[in-house]
């Protein structure tokens, strides 16, 4: 095992970047702000009562969802990366259910094998198996069906699978990987920070200035005034903070944080439509019922399905990430750095 090893069980570097305290002081005070501010303006008319009670069922759950990211995020890289493979698996277990590929054990089982070895290729800062595991998985579906002999309903399970381990173990797997940067703690608050209040700015925007719904099929909820309203407060959040996390680095641009907020606000609210689409598909208003007010994991981790990958590669090619400058950790390669 590589000396690299430490970097797994680091934990007292957790508030060493000035951002990550910055950041993890602003969750605290937005989530003990949260419900005294919607109750005063219950108080001051402003929120109907249906409105109030919809708004403390979220806050509260947020108050259970925020520690159980954000303490793994901080204690250590190990940690993160498996609070990273434990939500990609409950992801998929919710999906799985809803659209029957459950029922499909082999290829169920294959999408869990999947996200394993993806976890474990973070583990191992093995950045060559990481990008290898989606396409060989991807030949090893479709092969694997084939051999139950049953042609009937072969495309829609090999289908199901492919979807499932490009979102759950590619897609949110990038989180992982992105753990084994020196400063990979307010990398990966600045992404789940930003999306997250993205999807708050669209549901606030959409209920004081929305009018025109511009999906009514597939999230009849959402308006124009949201969508727009979500891109205009999530890039100069973006901005600002991404000035702090990315201090000394060549990601430290406004021009490189603009595209990096509209990554998060776009693939956040393209995310959320996919799995809406998915939904209205299958005739279900949630994946499940695990958090109230939210719906299931996956309800809350969709808008994240397409931003970590895509905001993975921005930073990595914009240097604001470095997949390369470290030995793997748990196998060697003798001579080579990285993959």
């Amino acid at each position: 095992m590589s000396a690299d090893a430490n970097h797994l069980l680091e934990w007292r570097s957790a508030f060493a970047h000035p951002a990550t305290v910055w950041i993890a002081a602003g969750i605290g005070i937005a989530l003990a702000a949260s419900i005294p501010l919607a109750w005063a303006m219950r108080r001051a008319g402003r929120m109907s009562d249906k409105t109030w009670q919809d708004v403390r069922v979220r806050c509260l759950t947020w108050c259970l969802i925020a520690p159980a990211v954000i303490v793994p995020v901080l204690a250590c890289a190990g940690a993160t990366m498996l609070m990273v493979c434990a939500v990609s698996i409950l992801c998929h277990r919710e999906f799985a259910r809803a659209t029957g590929l459950f029922r499909e054990r082999a290829m169920s089982a294959l999408v869990v094998l999947g996200i394993l070895l993806i976890a474990l290729a973070s583990l191992d800062n093995w950045y060559g198996l990481f990008v290898a595991i989606p396409p060989l998985m991807m030949a090893i579906i479709p092969a694997c069906a084939v051999l139950e002999d049953r042609p009937k309903g072969y495309i829609q399970r090999i289908a199901l699978a492919a979807i499932a381990l490009l979102f759950f173990g590619a897609g949110l797997g990038h989180l992982s990987f992105i753990a084994n940067e020196t400063d990979y703690r307010p990398v990966l608050l600045l992404i789940i920070v930003c999306v997250q209040l993205n999807d708050i700015f669209a549901y606030c925007c959409g209920k004081a200035l929305g009018r025109r719904k511009l999906f009514p099929n597939t999230s009849p909820n959402k308006t124009l005034g949201g969508h727009l309203g979500a891109i205009v407060c999530t890039v100069p959040l973006t901005v600002v903070l991404g000035s702090l996390v990315f201090r000394g680095t060549p990601m430290n641009d406004a021009l490189l944080l603009v595209g990096l907020g509209l990554i998060f606000s776009l693939g956040g609210q393209l995310g959320d439509l996919v799995l809406g689409s998915i939904k209205r598909d299958i005739g279900i208003k949630d994946m499940a019922a695990t958090l109230p007010g939210h719906g299931g994991v996956l309800d809350r981790a969709n808008s994240l399905l397409l931003v970590a990958p895509a905001a993975g590669h921005y930073l990595g090619y914009f240097g604001g990430l470095q997949y390369e400058r470290v030995a793997r950790v748990l196998t060697s390669a003798p001579g080579a750095l990285g993959p």
